[in-house]
């Protein structure tokens, strides 16, 4: 019997891939992050107010001895992601200028969506909704174009059309999503049309994935300025939910309603032209320089990857920070 093979044969494109040396300069500083106790130590150093550890402040962060933290310290350091200096009898250890975006990526991006559970029934329900969503968008554009005569007709459509569109790349597709996106085209047709001369400063908070930090620190302005001034959050890559975490403490910040309501949103220009002030978060690289706006880069733990006592440390930290922030503006 006489078996014929296929004859088309497989072309693949494999010039597109990483190169050898790079491969292999990756590979060194992944192994070098394969220890949980690692990855600790660098989130610590990275999101430091100080820009930099001690040997002595990482040994809080597991009951080894202090030589074990050294090694480790000099493990990351020989991949290049940390430079060392020596004061007096301790050893500080900063992140390498080199490496920060490399690290930021890891642990704002990466690591919370490593953490995410997901299934194909998950993936089912999104295709079934999509398939009835573009009606009930058309209708949502309609209505607020009506309610909204001082506004042109297209642009209000528009505004909505790409709000759902930023919206449905990553959040959970339910009952809720026409909900969301009319709440978001709302803050952005405002901020369109927003006179940063006149009414209260205007803060905007940005992280990765506006499931966190920006969260909880508009939270904290919004109770603590007494709406003398308005927080706004948004994220560069944002994710499907707001972290457990975070919800958490917003509920305790102002209360169930507001928590239950908070949904992470996209970055857009007109958010951060509106802002007075915009707050980055580990992502300052992807906002757009609008003269007139003030920037602050706040390093800070990220409360989805931290432990029930980090959480509440990082939430001591935005609060501190926050009320600096609003004494500064109303000052001003």
């Amino acid at each position: 019997m006489t078996t014929t093979l296929e004859t088309d044969a497989c072309a693949p494109t494999t010039t597109h891939a990483i190169g050898t040396e790079a491969a292999a300069t990756v590979a060194e500083a992944l192994k070098s992050l394969s220890d949980p106790l690692r990855l600790r130590m660098l989130s610590a150093i990275a999101t430091d107010p100080r820009g930099e550890c001690c040997v002595c402040d990482l040994a809080a962060l597991a009951d080894v001895s202090q030589p074990t933290i050294s090694h480790h310290l000099k493990v990351l350091k020989a991949t290049g992601m940390l430079l060392s200096e020596r004061r007096g009898t301790w050893v500080y250890y900063r992140i390498a200028p080199a490496r920060r975006g490399a690290v930021t990526a890891l642990l704002d991006a990466f690591a919370p969506a490593a953490t995410l559970d997901t299934s194909e029934d998950d993936a089912a329900e999104r295709a079934e909704a999509l398939r009835t969503m573009d009606g009930r968008v058309t209708r949502l554009a309609d209505e607020l174009a009506d309610e909204l005569t001082g506004l042109n007709r297209d642009l209000v459509t528009a505004i909505v059309r790409e709000s759902y569109a930023g919206l449905v790349r990553s959040a959970k597709l339910t009952q809720h999503m026409i909900p969301l996106t009319e709440r978001f085209a709302r803050q952005r047709l405002a901020d369109l049309t927003r006179d940063r001369q006149a009414g209260v400063p205007q803060v905007l908070f940005v992280c990765v994935q506006n499931a966190g930090r920006s969260q909880l620190a508009a939270a904290l302005v919004n109770q603590l300025a007494d709406g003398k001034v308005i927080a706004r959050s948004a994220g560069s890559t944002p994710a499907a939910d707001v972290h457990p975490h975070v919800r958490s403490l917003i509920t305790q910040i102002e209360g169930e309603r507001q928590a239950e309501s908070a949904f992470p949103k996209p970055l857009t220009d007109d958010a951060v032209r509106a802002a007075d002030v915009v707050v980055t978060m580990g992502c300052g690289d992807v906002c757009p320089i609008i003269p007139g706006v003030r920037y602050e880069d706040w390093a800070v733990g990220d409360p989805a990857l931290a432990s029930p006592e980090g959480v509440a440390a990082i939430r001591d930290d935005i609060e501190g920070r926050v009320r600096g922030l609003i004494d500064t503006l109303l000052t001003d």
